[in-house]
């Protein structure tokens, strides 16, 4: 069974009352189970459309998507809500941290909508925040917190759910050489423990380096696939 099918895949966004952009043009992609495939290609290509409808964060104009057997188009709005919080991890360029909570908190938020204790929720918080060498920064706000800190926090977040898919967009964009090097160790271990990966970046060093197979979008269309 393929951790990700698509078909004919098109997604298209109204600008004004007759324009149409149509980011998405048709596309077909099978990424197998445990496999990690890097997502390359300009801004506008469709790179981060793509993940975003995969992961259940858009719906597409036309075609499928399936994730591990479940076609998400015959999802409801709350089904698919919960889809996500059981399947899915987000690894996004900004974070998207609360600034309220302390960085366990931050991890352990998923956890909250799975109906998961808090006792058990901090417990697995801290385990993930001693994976990502932050145990000593775990009641620390994100304000507190430096950007490569709090890429790590989100990082955690991700895999607290253990999902079966990690989306991971641009995470390195807004981060220093070595800590992008952190991160991409964090992606490689991942990948390790069976987690299925999709990765977006514009940086195809990186993606040459750590992943199973390469693919090059252009205009909303895969033009290009390498191992």
């Amino acid at each position: 069974m393929s951790a990700i099918r698509t078909r004919d895949l098109v997604r298209e966004y109204r600008l004004g009352r007759e324009n149409r952009v149509r980011a998405l043009a048709g596309v077909d992609l099978d990424v197998a189970t445990g496999e990690f495939v890097a997502v390359l290609g300009k801004s506008g290509s469709g790179k981060s459309t793509l993940l975003n409808v995969v992961g259940g964060l858009d719906r597409p104009t036309a075609g499928r998507v399936g994730v591990g057997g479940t076609e998400l188009a015959d999802l409801s709005e709350r089904d698919l809500a919960a889809f996500r919080a059981r399947t899915v991890g987000f690894v996004f360029q900004s974070f998207h941290l609360q600034p309220r909570y302390p960085a366990w908190e931050n991890v352990a938020l998923p956890l909250v909508f799975l109906g998961v204790g808090r006792r058990e929720r901090r417990r697995r918080a801290a385990a993930l925040l001693d994976d990502v060498g932050l145990t000593e920064r775990a009641d620390h706000r994100p304000a507190e917190l430096s950007g490569g800190e709090q890429q790590r926090v989100a990082f955690a977040r991700s895999l607290v759910a253990q999902p079966s898919l990690l989306l991971a967009d641009e995470p390195t964009g807004n981060l220093d050489s070595e800590t992008s090097r952190q991160v991409v160790e964090l992606l490689k271990t991942a990948h390790e423990r069976g987690t299925t990966l999709l990765l977006v970046t514009h940086d195809r060093e990186m993606a040459q380096e750590t992943a199973d197979r390469v693919i090059r979008m252009a205009d909303g269309l895969v033009v290009e696939t390498s191992s």
